[in-house]
């Protein structure tokens, strides 16, 4: 009798079925708006899809034929047979290769000089870093050309990749920055006291603690070389140096009746964009946050 008295009664929890129903029925009007605000920012990805698989007078016709028929996969073939569209994918993959590595090593470092060592002059320098981002780039784009020219750079990959290796961007930087301050100095202090150094510091303190931050500055550098036009518009000259931008360009020029072909290299310089989103959108959203906790 004492043992049954002194039970608790058991407390009743409700199925997460029940709290998830509860929960959509008070906040069903956001999800409604989340759904409908989807659908139109989705429209405009579905019809260029849709008119990548249509014949080239159905593209234009109203109201829109959001179903092709017929469906023409041969569209996809036909791009390959036309401009040499795999070599200029090759060489977008190789450019965003190297910029994307140079950045996020790059910034890395620098940002780690920033954040965790002590020079005389840091504050000030870093104040000068910063200014450079309100600089526009075509400031700067007579004496860069003048400069890769006289190195023989021009029509080479170099001047895409080789200044992502020294030093990347300001904004990457200072995004890594601000990461790197809000982790505890005390670990620096341990690892001195085993005897690390800086460069042991970074390694194996500093960097397992970066991944969301390294993510983050990782798909602004993979977008920024991916989807960038105007840098090899200026320094490439030969058709087979092309990136995608300068191929689709190319394609428009030579093709500008055919939209459906252009749908379709639309949609194939796309492709890798979408991808990283679904991919990394858990690591962009982390180091975004993260970032943001400490000025």
């Amino acid at each position: 009798m004492l043992l049954q008295a002194e039970q608790s009664p058991q407390v009743r929890v409700k199925p997460a079925s029940l709290r998830l129903s509860r929960h959509l029925k008070e906040f069903w009007w956001i999800y409604l708006i989340l759904i409908v605000v989807g659908v139109l920012l989705m429209a405009p990805l579905v019809w260029l899809i849709s008119s990548s698989l249509k014949d080239q007078g159905k593209i234009f016709t109203i109201p829109p034929e959001w179903i092709p028929t017929p469906v023409r996969w041969s569209n996809y073939r036909t791009v390959f047979e036309q401009i040499p569209f795999g070599r200029f994918y090759w060489n977008s993959a190789v450019v965003t290769f190297f910029a994307t590595t140079g950045n996020v090593v790059s910034a890395s470092l620098v940002a780690f000089g920033f954040a965790r060592l002590r020079f005389p002059g840091r504050d000030v320098l870093f104040l000068v870093l910063l200014s450079t981002v309100m600089i526009p780039y075509h400031v700067t784009l007579i004496p860069t050309y003048v400069l890769f020219r006289e190195l023989h750079w021009l029509d080479t990959f170099l001047p895409l990749t080789v200044p992502a290796w020294i030093g990347g961007s300001a904004f990457n930087i200072f995004l890594l920055r601000q990461f790197y301050l809000r982790l505890s100095l005390e670990l620096d202090d341990a690892a001195r006291v085993d005897g690390a150094g800086p460069w042991r510091i970074f390694w194996d303190v500093v960097l397992p603690q970066s991944k969301p931050a390294l993510g983050v500055v990782a798909i602004f550098s993979f977008l920024a070389s991916w989807n960038d036009f105007f840098a090899p518009f200026i320094y490439l000259n030969t058709t087979e140096k092309f990136t995608l931008p300068l191929g689709l360009q190319l394609f428009q020029s030579t093709n500008s009746t055919e939209w459906n072909l252009l749908m379709v290299a639309s949609v194939m310089t796309a492709i890798p964009c979408v991808a990283l989103y679904f991919v990394a959108q858990r690591y962009f959203i982390q180091g975004v946050v993260f970032t943001g906790l400490k000025g």
